[in-house]
């Protein structure tokens, strides 16, 4: 017996240990959990500059979530527990608003808040009134693996068409990963695998699932992140690519599409024909009526032009009151053809202003790509077309030609 002694005492000191250890993994796992929130939260808060919808909610989630980790770090009293378990959901349900927010749609929706208050109910009676631990954990995780699961989905059906995919793809696996352990910790729960008598017990199934939700939590922050900032690159690529007044291409980008065109037209040998545009007397507006006057004239032409030419064209503000117009399969009489139409529509529209109604007109130079044709050299034909409808009484349509510019006749047919 005395042989045995020292081995039963071995055995308490390591029981012990692996005791302590245990319990010191939750506690560890929420201090990571902390420093994840208040990380994020700080990133988050740095963006409200760019006042992008759904990053104050997902700021201020994050905040929440920190708060609750803190809270249950510090005393796991009932109250604790409870206003722990109820920030919790009311951080998860802001967060999946945020979402909602960013993707432009429906912030929340009735029968949530409703669930929110069956679940603060639920809370209060599982605590208090008939004190259950499993009830209110797999009531909790279910909630939260419906607000995961909702996140998941919503960041790929409205994932925006034409931005790159990595970050979104990486939002929803993170997202759907934390749904699995929610649902599959809920599940175990409510069907009684699994028994607690004491809130965030040191169980193998406790350490995974704060294990799991301290890896998940930071890789969904960080995709908040990642979302947000492309966002901004999505807006710094569209002042870099639309004229804000007009909503058309700027110079710079119909430059670019010009020139991938051409090439295409090149290869396929079919034919492209340009149309440069100016609005007549434009210095007259902005001198008579102001500088508004002559803004909101920029946009009325632009709007008109816009509605009135092919899916297939391509337009472009060139310069101040300048707009170039590319048109597809288009041989240079037929492109003069509907570019005095586009002229005619013009003319018979007005262009309202607080100072007065204001009636526009524009004159055009049209010409067509040849295979020898570099953009500039046929821009620039269509550019002398367009200053030769100037001196010709502005108002009208030239066709550049070889020797000299002719003038478009408009058709019995024009508006």
């Amino acid at each position: 017996m005395s042989q045995c002694e020292p081995v039963s005492s071995q055995a308490r000191s390591w029981n012990t240990t692996i005791c302590r250890t245990d319990m010191s993994i939750p506690t560890a796992l929420l201090g990571i959990a902390i420093l994840s929130c208040l990380m994020s939260a700080a990133v988050l808060g740095s963006l409200f500059q760019a006042k992008i919808p759904g990053v104050r909610q997902w700021c201020v989630a994050s905040g929440m979530l920190a708060a609750t980790a803190i809270l249950l770090l510090l005393r796991r009293s009932d109250v604790a527990v409870v206003c722990g378990s109820a920030l919790l959901v009311l951080a998860a349900l802001l967060a999946l608003q945020g979402f909602r927010q960013f993707f432009h749609q429906q912030p929340s929706l009735i029968w949530e808040y409703g669930a929110l208050g069956a679940i603060l109910t639920g809370l209060v009676h599982w605590t208090y009134i008939s004190p259950d631990v499993n009830a209110r954990a797999a009531l909790i995780s279910g909630f939260l693996a419906y607000i995961r699961f909702g996140i998941g989905w919503l960041v790929q059906r409205y994932r925006p068409a034409g931005r790159p995919k990595y970050s979104y793809y990486f939002v929803s696996v993170a997202a759907v990963l934390g749904a699995i352990v929610h649902a599959v910790r809920c599940a175990e729960y409510a069907l009684g695998l699994v028994h607690e008598t004491t809130f965030l017990e040191a169980t193998p199934i406790n350490v995974a699932f704060l294990g799991m939700a301290t890896l998940t939590l930071p890789c969904l922050s960080v995709g908040m992140v990642m979302l947000a900032h492309d966002r901004i690159a999505e807006r710094m690529e569209r002042l870099a690519t639309i004229d804000d007044l007009t909503g058309m291409l700027g110079r710079r980008a119909f430059i670019a599409r010009a020139e991938a065109l051409f090439d295409l037209t090149r290869a396929a040998k079919s034919k492209l024909s340009i149309a440069i545009l100016d609005i007549d007397h434009f210095k007259d507006i902005n001198d008579g009526y102001g500088h508004a006057a002559g803004d909101r004239a920029l946009a009325h032409v632009a709007s008109v032009i816009s509605r009135e030419t092919r899916p297939t064209d391509v337009i472009g503000r060139i310069g101040g009151e300048e707009f170039a117009l590319l048109l597809p399969l288009t041989g240079k009489e037929e492109a003069a053809r509907l570019t005095d139409r586009l002229r005619a529509v013009v003319a018979a529209s007005v262009s309202r202003a607080p100072a007065a109604d204001l009636v526009c007109t524009v004159s055009a130079g049209v010409d067509e790509f040849d295979a020898s044709d570099t953009l500039a050299s046929v821009m620039a034909r269509a550019d002398a077309a367009l200053y030769a409808a100037k001196a010709g009484g502005r108002n009208c349509v030239m066709l550049a030609g070889a020797s000299h510019n002719q003038r478009v006749e408009p058709s019995e047919t024009t508006p």
